[in-house]
């Protein structure tokens, strides 16, 4: 099973982004869950939400304890200890605007996200952008596919510029499948 936890906070669209990940999972034939977890709820608090992904029947609801990818939206919930919370060859996605220079773990893969959400958007929510991140490290995340989840599960006035915003990240990630 893939397990991917969010770290955001609360109007970010983790939950959101974690739903959108997941229905692409079902349309490449998988089975997902995609489910959020977060205190008071107040714009600006942290959350989390949660993406599982199995080619098998998901039974298990519970909080993902080790992961295979953890991707946080906003660099300032980001510590040291999530490492932890990695799978052997998981990764942590991270929306920074540090250079690349600054980031030493091979297991983080960085990206200015904010600053292209604020070109495409006119803000800066990077829920969907960072997607284009996790593309190029997952046989099973696919660019049409994601494209196709965006457009169903998001209103026609935000997806078109969503879909340019993961384009782009995706791009200037490699725009490959990468190991």
């Amino acid at each position: 099973m893939k397990e991917i936890t969010w770290y955001g906070r609360g109007g970010q669209g983790a939950f959101t982004a974690s739903r959108v990940l997941g229905a692409s999972a079902v349309y490449k034939g998988f089975n997902s869950l995609a489910f959020p977890s977060f205190g008071p709820e107040r714009r600006g608090a942290p959350i989390r939400a949660f993406t599982k992904i199995s080619d098998k029947r998901i039974v298990d609801r519970s909080i993902i304890k080790k992961n295979d990818y953890i991707i946080v939206l906003d660099d300032s919930l980001y510590t040291d200890k999530l490492l932890e919370e990695l799978k052997p060859g998981g990764y942590l996605l991270l929306n920074t605007k540090k250079e690349a220079s600054q980031i030493t773990d091979e297991r983080i893969i960085a990206g200015d996200i904010t600053t292209n959400a604020e070109l495409i958007l006119k803000r800066p929510i990077v829920n969907i952008g960072i997607l284009g991140l996790l593309i190029g490290k997952d046989e099973d995340i696919d660019l049409q596919i994601l494209e196709k989840s965006i457009s169903e599960y998001m209103p026609a006035k935000v997806a078109g510029k969503n879909i340019e915003l993961l384009r782009k990240i995706y791009e200037i990630s490699g725009g490959e499948k990468n190991d």
